[in-house]
């Protein structure tokens, strides 16, 4: 596996650069991941290279920050309180488009590496890039609270390995609760709290075999779905009855 890693990162610096000082060339284990009935989660290796047309420059260290942002989706966030003794929904508010996964990985701690304003401008930790307009609002504190609870939205500082200031790695786990979509995924070259050079890919993540076959028929079949979940549950409930009766002979 390695062996191939390094074949491919010598392939990418041998690419024609743009002109640019450094310039990152990175490369994913794998581009594409099925959703089966089995899935429980899967990992990906980002790998890459800082390509030079002159000497490392001297002074402030090179890192790199790894971003990875899941489809977005509409949610609605809803707020229980007690009346007359029962836990009852009482308010209602629709969030706009958030990514369903995100995740942030670096070589050292944000804080020593991200400035604020650099923040801001490339929209790179989850406070800047999810909602920044509705910071404070319950709603929105709430989604991110529930996202990191289900280990959706996630930072993981100093696992990004930068060796010689030119080669970099990290692994990223996709959790077994991941929506189909693609997973949006850029990688910065800082130095001195500003952002040098960018790169983007996509993940591409999607269901096949019965998994895909389910879906469809739910979205696009929603009668003829729910009728064939109604005659398994009764097919199901009426096996059970007569196992039960049996074994009562």
């Amino acid at each position: 596996m390695m062996t191939r890693v390094f074949a491919l990162l010598f392939a990418l610096l041998m690419l024609p650069g743009a002109g640019r000082a450094e310039e990152v060339v990175a490369a994913l284990s794998q581009s594409r991941i099925s959703i089966t009935a089995n899935f429980d989660g899967s990992e990906i290796l980002i790998f890459g290279a800082v390509k030079r047309n002159q000497p490392t420059p001297e002074g402030e260290p090179l890192d790199v920050i790894i971003t990875v942002a899941g489809p977005e989706k509409v949610e609605t966030i809803r707020r229980k309180d007690r009346r007359f003794g029962i836990w009852i929904n009482v308010e209602a508010q629709v969030i706009g488009h958030t990514p369903t996964f995100y995740t942030v990985t670096s070589t050292r701690e944000l804080a020593d590496i991200l400035p604020p304003l650099t923040d801001s401008l490339w929209k790179i930790t989850a406070d800047k890039r999810i909602l920044p307009g509705m910071r404070g609002l319950p709603a929105r504190e709430a989604l991110i609270r529930l996202r990191k609870a289900d280990d959706l939205y996630r930072t993981r500082e100093g696992v990004v390995t930068l060796s010689e200031d030119t080669l970099f790695q990290t692994s990223i786990t996709l959790p077994s609760n991941i929506v189909e979509g693609g997973y949006t995924t850029r990688i910065f070259l800082l130095r001195g709290g500003e952002v040098i050079d960018s790169y983007g890919t996509t993940i591409n993540v999607q269901k096949v075999g019965i998994e895909r076959w389910l879906y469809n028929l739910a979205y696009q079949h929603a009668l003829i779905y729910g009728v064939m979940a109604l005659a398994i549950a009764g097919l199901f409930g009426w096996g059970a009855s007569e196992a039960f009766r049996i074994l009562r002979r």
